[in-house]
């Protein structure tokens, strides 16, 4: 029989497996093998061949292989927790970008304090070398194993797959679990591993589901590795903006106001207003005009935009509506904006336009809504209610190309002055072969539309990977992609081109020719969702923000009474230059007030006392700098302005 590689073909007899192959080829590939992909499909090693397949050996240098590891040590978290808590119910355990989670309902709650005993029963399973063996059954006889073990989660899963689905489990001694697969060979493959946290999680995050209890993990190939990413965890935890956005005092949340609805507290709503100020500027320059929108509408407005159809799950609605979005009982159902797309529409259309009006680029700092499942919210980045720097150009089709140019180079401006033009990365996001729902339907449109953004970005020259199923659900899209500090990575900027509000709105122009022409939209934020900007530049400068953005500027700190008055002094000096500051006039020794204004993470703090009065000077203590300095006030004050209105990035 002749496999063939990636690079050449190898003879081996009829019924050989992957592993057998790996071993042809070399004992050092066949000790490194992990998984392998026949025909381009990730499979077990033990997974047998047939004459002319194509064969690639995985190890753990590929990412499908780290992949396969960490599944496996999910499983060997799994058993582990059924031999020491019998009673627990397993639900779902898949890999993550940093390592796998496994998601399991207790009679009797756990705590980290249990994680000691749950990796000491992981590392008898490793130690035992077991054998992993996958085996299939139909829908029928995998319910009735999963009865068996009293699985309920497990049962409903494959409940949920079609009937004539042939189901595969993998065994590892007396332990059993549902799983696609595939899996190392045997469990002592696995080297170095570490639970690390550990929160709840609802039952397929629906809120109105079991919360259950979600043990997270990770695994490398060696002890190396998991030491240098714990430590790097260890890192990242201290920069969470979660919790970092709180001890600063930036943000807080409430119970009794309701999750996904962060309260910025006076230093975040500064920074908030700051960015929303520099923004606004910047759009007016390059010829947005602002708009001011209703929070909320008629579902009338939603239903002609398409977001009733497509959308309705994500909206929050103030109404008794039945399974098909129409009233119960005939009162007006409103709902909250998700976007303010359609309200600025109403503004278009609010008198006959000329092609010589076009393009009109609406550009807005609005509060919208959106109805994310409890599972998936957290801090600023993912919330119910956020600040958009949102905005719409209505254009001819071919004003579309340098209008989505014009787009992008606002957002590149913008990063710029944030420090993050190095953090992002680019999708083009697409409708790709989705027959979904969840798109309109007008293939021809679809095909059209992302033929046209293709060619705007390839003639931009960025680099960008192609996202199938990711698309707006009437067109294309540019999202301009961001990672946290724990690697989980989320849209912050995103440039849509809209090929069918123009027709759907009614929305019309007067061509060069005389004839009515419905135009394209580009939708597009500039710095995104503010809240979800906010932290991540919370976690990029660890609350160190650049001068130009921080709530308090300059913290200025008299040694006695005496020289409050000077204090004062040097404040009105600062403020008329638009410099933002603060005077500490506690009766606290000033060694104390240093640290504090160092720990509120200050850029400048200025020391004053009878000689500074005397001379008219400041001893400035600039934050990351030891060594202090004694200058002028005057001095001071231009430096200060200088840094702020050239918005300098330490």
């Amino acid at each position: 029989m002749e496999i063939f590689l990636k690079n050449g073909s190898i003879e081996l007899d009829d019924g050989a497996t992957c592993q057998d192959a790996a071993l042809k080829i070399s004992e050092g590939l066949a000790r490194s093998a992990v998984a392998a992909k026949v025909n381009g499909k990730l499979c077990d090693l033990s997974a047998k061949l047939n004459s002319g397949d194509k064969l690639e050996i995985v190890t753990l240098k590929d990412k499908e292989g780290l992949e396969v590891y960490r599944h496996t040590c999910a499983h060997v978290l799994a058993q582990a927790l059924k031999n020491i808590y019998p009673t627990c119910k397993l639900a779902i355990g898949p890999v993550i970008d940093n390592g796998f989670y496994y998601d399991v309902d207790f009679n009797t709650p756990i705590t980290l304090d249990d994680f000691a005993k749950i990796e000491s029963e992981m590392l008898k399973i490793i130690n035992a070398n077991t054998p992993i063996e996958r085996f299939e059954l139909s829908r029928k006889e995998a319910v009735k194993l999963m009865k068996k073990f009293d699985e309920n989660y497990k049962i409903e899963l494959i409940e949920d797959l079609p009937e004539n689905e042939t189901i595969s489990f993998y065994k590892q001694g007396s332990f059993t679990d549902l799983c696609r697969g595939p899996h190392l060979p045997s469990t002592g493959k696995i080297k170095a591993f570490k639970l690390t946290s550990l929160t709840g999680a609802y039952w397929r995050g629906n809120e109105k589901n079991k919360m259950l209890t979600r043990i997270y993990g990770t695994a490398f190939e060696k002890k190396s590795q998991l030491e240098e990413y714990l430590v790097a965890s260890e890192e990242a935890k201290k920069r969470d903006h979660n919790k970092l956005g709180r001890d600063l005092g930036i943000f807080m949340t409430s119970d009794v106001v309701g999750q996904g609805l962060p309260i910025l507290m006076p230093k975040g709503a500064k920074i908030l207003q700051i960015l929303t100020r520099f923004v606004e500027d910047e759009e007016a320059k390059r010829g947005f005009m602002i708009t001011k929108t209703p929070n909320m509408a008629k579902s009338d407005l939603y239903k002609i935009s398409g977001h009733w159809a497509h959308y309705r799950d994500k909206m929050f609605i103030l109404g008794e509506v039945d399974e098909h979005g129409e009233s119960k009982d005939g009162e007006e159902i409103m709902a909250l904006r998700p976007m303010t797309c359609p309200f600025q529409y109403q503004i278009f259309k609010n008198g006959l336009k000329s092609y010589r009006d076009l393009p009109c680029r609406y550009s807005e700092t609005a509060t919208e809504f959106r109805k994310e499942a409890s599972g998936e919210m957290h801090g600023l980045i993912r919330v119910r209610q956020f600040t958009l720097s949102d905005g719409h150009i209505i254009c001819t089709k071919e004003q579309v190309e340098e209008e989505f140019k014009r787009c992008l180079d606002l957002s590149y401006y913008i990063l710029d002055a944030l420090g993050m033009r190095n953090d992002v990365t680019f999708r083009f996001s697409k409708r790709g072969k989705s027959k979904s729902d969840k798109y309109i339907d007008n293939d021809e449109a679809w095909n059209n539309t992302e033929a046209m953004m293709k060619v705007i970005l390839d003639d931009i020259g960025i680099d960008y990977v192609e996202a199938d199923d990711e698309a707006a659900f009437y067109g294309p899209k540019l999202d301009v992609q961001i990672k946290n500090v724990h690697g989980k990575e989320d849209t912050l900027i995103t440039i849509q081109i809209d090929f069918a509000a123009g027709e759907s709105f009614e929305m019309q122009y007067i061509d060069v020719d005389g004839t009515k022409q419905y135009p394209y939209v580009i939708h597009r934020s500039s710095i995104g969702c503010y809240e979800r900007t906010l932290a991540f530049l919370i976690e990029k400068y660890a609350g160190a923000f650049p001068l130009w953005m921080c709530p308090t500027q300059v913290k200025i700190l008299p040694i006695t009474d005496r020289t409050l008055d000077y204090a004062e002094e040097v404040s009105k000096a600062l403020l008329e230059c638009g410099i933002r500051c603060e005077i500490d006039k506690r009766n606290e020794k000033i060694g104390y007030k240093i640290r504090e204004a160092k720990m509120e993470k200050v850029p400048y703090v200025l020391v004053v006392g009878d000689k500074e009065a005397e001379d008219k000077t400041v001893n400035v203590n600039k934050r990351g700098i030891e060594e202090k300095q004694t200058v002028s006030l005057k001095d001071f004050v231009k430096t200060v302005v200088k840094e702020n209105a050239e918005k300098i990035i330490f």
